[in-house]
């Protein structure tokens, strides 16, 4: 009896009537295993998307909706060579763990092996030139064979069991010439043994086999290392929550089981499981992932919360909005993973050439053998030659070249707080040298504020607060924001079109357009004094205010400016807003080139014709509003709020108030992009070095494995060097040098 797998549970609807399934898979060690699977994937019928991140080992795949059964793939990659299963995080990150446990016991086998076969060895090399007797000799090459051959069979079962996997299955991966590599030489030492030969080579297989797990187990840490930024954020993933099943009875539920409009309660010191919204309770909470501001704040009725913000004191109940897979953070993640799994046009670069590895490394240690017997060598040197060749040639470092670098590059810009929407976004940013800003809700916060505020008596401000509650209109939710307003007035009636209207204590008062508070006579006198500002009436009886309310520039608008005037990149600002409030923006923030009451058209022929010139443009503007611009330049990036970011048409997104992310985007991406240039020439150069110096017969299978090993761990160093970048943009954040504590602010 066959058993039915049932994988429904680890699929999900991505919409456009298709279907999503990651896959964990083992094996896949290099863009040779990742070309074979994608295209073995890709043949499928019904398959639109087959997608392999080599750093978590894990394959994407989408198909048509009711083509297929998830079973399918796990079938075609067991075809193919390699065991798969669906992907979960709490498994994976234990299989990960349990594989580089298992790497570090083979390293210490093989390290173990290497330094008693090295004590043996060295009497040998030091008694072929003096008087040791052959039987001697024998004895301690038998010696040698006793450690070196059971260590070879544990320590090199990593390569042996993945080179067994692709050649039953039909193909070749680039563990298929290491194990022909160490068994020919195991083999070789044996029949030298028999032969009672001068030379062995157990001490130059074991080695080599030692080197060559140095290479994986810092390979395997260090993918584990840089996948540690999106890692970190299932930390802040609760996995249950607790829900009110009754007015006062509650119960501990999987978050799975949470449904939008559920109300779950929120303890000091958790973290929330869900998006909503607070409807009681008053507390303070720690919300830097959205906010990317560490100071705490304030939270109580009609405050939203996100999925991952701590509760540090009080006591909420939250109405839920969105929770699993549907929050924030779970976004978040997606975006990330999205990152680390789309190909950049240097990773496919590196691709396409890594997958010519296996035809033509093959080939070329079989000529080379073939070319040193038809040149007079006996076939144990041509064979000791082409096992050097076949070591060397091995393309770890052209496979690792780009993806570590675009890994580190994703979590740098991340802890940025920046996210990446597109897999090349980071080569197209670093090309960029003219940015268009738009002005309204980019280079100026989305939130209105009162900026007369300390002009208006603190009692009638408070009042003038109460009463804008009862207001939908985002004038007034403004004045109500900056008075700090909590209780609304008892009794207010709101006027469509013209405002709030109470009596309290047997007085009137109002709040909205100044002909409906009758302060008319006040509006021109503020007009005079702040035209840009918009203006909402309050009257108590006979006394008349007026409240004057803006958007105000992002606090490190101006450092931001300055920053990408000295990086030699071009700014300009193309708004739709009034010339007035333009025209003051760009004052302030120092830019000469600026235009206001533009159209979506306008911006689209703006950019069109700086393409023209051969200018690289870089349009940072309202991820929902410039949609258009935004497709229409080179690279894009926006401020989003939390609510939209999955509807986010940029290239690169970013949350919170600050506006130096797109600095720090810029300073990460060119210095990723620099550093996959010098990895791409790494691993080139190290191929037309090593090879020819091989085939040559200089180089020993000893010396190939280290040369081979050293190549990869150096390519990875330097990917790390992006995680530096960014520095600089410190100066461009609020408080810093040059930014003042308050900027001039303007209306939108």
């Amino acid at each position: 009896m066959q058993a039915t797998r049932d994988f429904s549970h680890y699929v999900r609807d991505v919409g456009s009537g298709l279907n999503h399934i990651d896959l964990a898979v083992e094996g896949v060690n290099c863009a040779g295993c990742m070309a074979k699977i994608e295209r073995g994937l890709s043949a499928i019928s019904g398959v639109t998307l087959a997608r392999v991140n080599l750093t978590d080992r894990r394959v994407a795949l989408e198909w048509r909706q009711g083509a297929l059964d998830p079973a399918r793939f796990i079938d075609r990659l067991a075809e193919l060579g390699y065991k798969a299963y669906p992907f979960e995080k709490a498994s994976a990150e234990a299989s990960e763990s349990e594989r580089s446990r298992f790497l570090l016991r083979c390293l210490g086998v093989a390290a173990f092996a290497t330094m008693n076969v090295m004590m043996l060895s060295i009497p040998v090399w030091s008694g072929n030139v003096s008087d040791m007797l052959p039987e001697q000799r024998d004895f301690f090459h038998w010696l040698s064979a006793l450690i070196a051959l059971p260590a070879a069979a544990y320590a090199g079962q990593p390569f042996f069991r993945s080179a067994f996997r692709a050649l039953r299955a039909g193909g070749v991966n680039m563990d298929v010439p290491i194990t022909i590599g160490v068994v020919l030489a195991l083999g070789m030492s044996v029949v030298e043994t028999f032969n009672h030969a001068e030379h062995a080579y157990f001490d130059a297989a074991i080695m080599l086999l030692t080197f060559l797990l140095v290479g994986r187990y810092l390979d395997q840490n260090m993918r584990r290392r840089t996948r540690a930024v999106a890692g970190n954020l299932a930390a802040l993933k609760a996995e249950t929550a607790t829900r009110f099943v009754g007015p006062d009875e509650i119960a501990e539920v999987p978050v799975a089981a949470i449904r939008p409009g559920d109300i779950v309660l929120l303890r000091p010191g958790e973290r929330c499981a869900v998006d909503g919204t607070v409807i009681e309770g008053r507390s303070e909470i720690d919300q830097s992932l959205i906010t990317g501001e560490t100071l705490h704040v304030a939270a109580g009725q009609g405050t939203a919360v996100y999925a991952g913000s701590l509760n540090i004191s009080g006591t909420l109940r939250v109405r839920v909005s969105a929770a699993s897979e549907a929050t924030l953070l779970s976004e978040i993640t997606r975006l990330l993973d999205n990152a680390l799994q789309a190909r950049s046009r240097y990773r496919r670069l590196a691709d396409r050439a890594s997958r010519l590895y296996a035809p033509v490394v093959h080939a070329t240690a079989l000529l080379t053998v073939i070319g040193w017997v038809l040149s007079g060598a006996n076939w144990h040197d041509a064979i000791v030659t082409g096992v050097a060749v076949l070591i060397i040639t091995c393309p770890c470092a052209l496979g690792l070249a780009i993806p570590t670098v675009q890994t580190v590059a994703s979590g740098a810009m991340f802890k940025s707080g920046v996210l990446l929407n597109a897999g090349d976004a980071i080569e197209r940013l670093a090309e960029a040298d003219h940015v268009i800003f738009d002005k309204t809700g980019t280079l100026t916060l989305p939130e209105l504020e009162v900026v007369n505020a300390a002009d208006v008596p603190p009692d009638v401000f408070r009042l003038a607060g109460q009463l804008a509650l009862s207001s939908h209109h985002p004038v007034a939710a403004a004045v109500a924001q900056a008075a700090g307003a909590k209780v609304p007035v008892v009794g207010a009636v709101e006027e469509p079109g013209q405002g709030v209207r109470a009596e309290l204590g047997g007085v009137a008062i109002r709040l909205g357009r100044p002909s409906f508070c009758g302060a008319e006579q006040l509006v021109n006198h503020n007009a005079r004094a702040d035209p840009e500002a918009s203006v909402v009436a309050f009257s108590r009886g006979d006394e008349k205010y007026l409240f004057s309310v803006r958007q105000g520039l992002r606090t490190d608008a101006r450092a931001v400016i300055s920053a990408l005037k000295n990086r030699d990149i071009a700014v300009e600002i193309l708004s739709g807003d009034r010339e007035p409030a333009v025209r003051a923006a760009a004052s302030v923030l120092g830019v000469a080139e600026w235009r206001a009451g533009v159209t979506p058209a306008d911006k689209i022929a703006r950019i069109e014709e700086l393409k023209r010139r051969g200018i690289r443009v870089m349009m940072v503007g309202d991820g929902m509003n410039d949609a258009p611009s935004l497709a229409a330049a080179h690279v894009s990036m926006s401020p989003i709020s939390a609510a939209h970011l999955s509807q986010s048409t940029a290239d690169l997104v970013f949350l919170g108030r600050p506006l130096a992310p797109v600095v720090a985007a810029i300073d990460i991406s060119r210095k990723a992009l620099h550093l996959m240039r010098q990895n791409l020439w790494l691993a080139v150069g190290y191929n037309l070095l090593a090879v020819p110096i091989a085939i040559s017969g200089v180089v020993t299978p000893l010396i190939a494995a280290a040369a081979m090993s050293g190549s990869s761990i150096l390519v990875m160093l330097n990917a790390l060097r992006a995680r530096q970048a960014g520095g600089e943009t410190r100066a461009a954040r609020p408080g810093s040098a040059g930014v003042p504590a308050s900027s001039t602010v303007f209306n939108s």
